[in-house]
This record gives structure tokens, sequence and C-alpha cells, in this order.
């Protein structure tokens, strides 16, 4: 089971992950024996432990061993609203990114950047997400460097975020786009990293920030769970198998401001909950059931502050999911879980307000431990190395 667990470890949550190889991975380490006893944590930053030196408008971050040499590198998303450049940082082996160069020499309006082999080579390409401006698919040669091959979506939406998944079930991996106050959209690859056809998801004023795919009604088919802002109701769109989306459950109150979203089994009951992070209101966990009404929840972060992003993993060695969250002009926090949901220990990460766009969970430094990643607009991109105290 270690040498099982080590391996899970090294593919944990990284944004180019699928929702299905999550689940098996979190499923499989949740079983796992050598997690029964939860330790004490802390988390170290230091000046070396940073994205650089520079400031930008960070938006969101994807890990993966960019280069194949056994860690976890970080492709940066940079600018949002403002063209920027987006950029590649290469992990020493040691948690420390030492090397670092532009992914384009173009400057993009870039919402997101996530890590999967979209042409089929066995190395990680790039899928960028922009705000108004094309989106763009980058061929890696294997050795990080990448290559400009095409684009992807609608040309002049307002992209917020990109999901990757094998949707159709081809054996490519598809990209999911949520548009705030457009359709969001689905585009399927060729197998050669095109992507030729387009479906829409949703409706078409959606105001979507996030999407998450999971089979949530365990017929084998993944569905979609949207996080809309601007007071839309939040739905899981169930697909009929042929990527129809037509059927949907709403959870939440109606109005939230929801921004993110998490799909796990938080309490090991053998359903999926949801995990929100909102804006101006507490931030929610839906369990569900059976039944699909999400009715019971239980808030785990009560303050009604400006959640942005949220990752969960186990990061403290109990067994069970744990929590981070993203916050804007306030300090980010961790929520360590005990009692299958029930019990909370909140955990400042730094403190500072941050402006924090994207927060994830990843082992950087190669000692099977979570460690976490901030992006942050206009302040200095920090990480933690998550350490077990004695």
């Amino acid at each position: 089971m270690k040498e099982a667990k080590n391996r899970l470890l090294t593919l944990s949550k990284t944004h180019c992950a699928t929702s299905t190889m999550k689940q098996l991975i979190l499923s499989i380490l949740l079983m796992s024996p050598i997690l029964a006893f939860a330790q004490e944590v802390e988390f170290v930053s230091n000046s070396r432990l940073v994205l650089g030196g520079s400031i930008a408008k960070s938006a969101s971050i994807s890990a993966g061993d960019i280069d194949q040499d056994g860690d976890f590198d970080i492709v940066l998303a940079n600018g949002r609203h403002w063209p920027e450049v987006n950029k590649i940082f290469f992990n020493n082996g040691k948690g420390i990114f030492t090397v670092s160069k532009s992914l384009d020499t173009i400057e993009e309006t870039s919402y997101a950047a996530e890590l999967a082999d979209f042409d089929g080579d066995g190395d990680l390409d790039v899928a960028v997400g922009n705000d108004m401006a094309p989106n763009g698919i980058y061929f890696n040669d294997g050795l990080g460097n990448f290559l400009k091959m095409g684009s992807f979506g609608d040309d002049y939406a307002p992209t917020r975020n990109i999901k990757t998944i094998d949707i159709d079930s081809d054996g490519d991996i598809d990209i999911l786009i949520t548009n705030r106050g457009k359709a969001n959209e689905i585009c399927l690859n060729n197998g050669k990293g095109e992507f030729t056809k387009t479906l829409n998801f949703g409706s078409a004023d959606d105001s979507t920030i996030d999407v998450d795919i999971a089979d949530m009604n365990q017929d084998g088919k993944m569905d979609l769970i949207l996080a809309n802002r601007d007071g839309q109701q939040n739905f899981i769109y169930l697909n009929d198998g042929n990527l129809n989306f037509i059927e949907k459950i709403p959870f939440g109150t109606g109005t939230d401001e929801t921004r993110s979203i998490g799909v796990v089994d938080i309490d090991q009951d053998g359903y999926l909950d949801i995990i929100t992070s909102n804006i101006e209101e507490p931030n929610v966990i839906y369990f569900g059931s059976k039944e699909l009404d999400f009715s019971r929840k239980i808030v785990f972060d009560p303050t009604s502050g400006n959640s942005y992003s949220l990752d969960f993993g186990d990061i403290d060695g109990n067994g069970s999911i744990d929590i981070v969250i993203a916050n804007s002009e306030e300090p980010n926090k961790v929520f360590l879980n005990f009692d299958n949901g029930s019990s909370w220990k909140e955990i400042t990460l730094r403190d500072e307000e941050l402006d924090t766009y994207d927060i994830i969970l990843v082992d950087l430094n190669n000692d099977k431990i979570l460690d976490i990643v901030e992006s942050n607009s206009d302040e200095i991109n920090y990480y933690y190395l998550t350490r077990m105290k004695k």
C-alpha cells in the first residue's frame, strides 16, 4: 500500500488531472492504513519560496511535470483584462523554482493556463484561456519548450476558466470553457490537439466562473457542476450520454455569488459532495445523497469574505479531505477536516490581505505531502511547503 500511496501522490491534484483520476486517487488514499493518524502541520514560506520576484496580475496556476524530470513544474497565467506574459517555472527537484521563462513572446489577457497532453505524445501541453482574445494551444517538445499550434473556442469570449477532461470518452483530452455572461463551451479534441467541434452548455447568459466534472448520479457519465456569479442559481447539469446537458439540478440558495467549486466525497458516505467558495457570504459544503437534492449542508468557513478559489486534498494525513481557500483582500486559509466534515480547524497561511485568484495543492518537494501554491494579482506569488510537526 505504501508504494501505491507514493505513486498516487505523485499524480495528486494538478490542474491537468481529470476529475475522474482525481476521484480515484483520493479514494485509494483515503483507504490507506498509513493515513490513520493525523499530525500537526505547519506551512513554511520565505523569500525563496516564491514564483519569481516580479509582480503581475496573476490569475491561475497549473502544475505538472513539464520537462519530464520527475518533479512538478508550474505554468502561471497572467493578465486577466490587461495583456501580460504567461510564465513557466521549472522545479529543481527540491521545491525551488530556479529557472523560469515566458510561455510565448506575446502578451495576453489570460485568466487560465492548464496543462494536459492534448496531442497524445506523452508530454504536457498548455491551453491558455483569454478574456476577449483568442485562446491558445501550445505543444510541448518534451523538454518544456512550447510552440503555439492553434486555438479553441470563441475567439472573443469573456473566458474566466478552463478545465480539461476526456468528456466524450474517445481517448483524448477535451477542454471546457466557462464564459462570464456568454455561452459556456465544450471544445472537442480530434485526437491531434485540434479543437474543430464546439458544443455549448448551460444557458447563453450564465455568469459562470468555474465548472467541475464528475459523475454525480452514478450512471457512468460525466456531469457538469457550475459555479455562477451575479446572483444566479448554481446548477448540476446531467449528461444523457450524448453530451446533452438538459436536465439540471439546483444547489445553493439561488442567489449565491459562487466563484469556485470542488466535488469530492467529504463525509465518505459514497455520494459526491459540492464545496463552494463564495463572495460576501460563508463558504458551504452541500452533501450529496441518493435523491440528489443537496439539501444537507454545513458552513465550514463562516466569514462573509471574498473567496475566489479553492482546492482540496488530505493535507495532514488523517484520511479526510481538507480544504484551502483563496481570498481577495483577506488572508488565505486552510481548513483541516475532522469527523467527516462535522469539525474543522482553521489556519491562516499568511497574515496579509492578498488578492489571490487561484490556489492549488501539489507535492512540490517530493516528500509525499501536499504543498500550497498561490497566484496573486499585483503581488508576489507565494507557495508554502507543508511540514509535519514532531
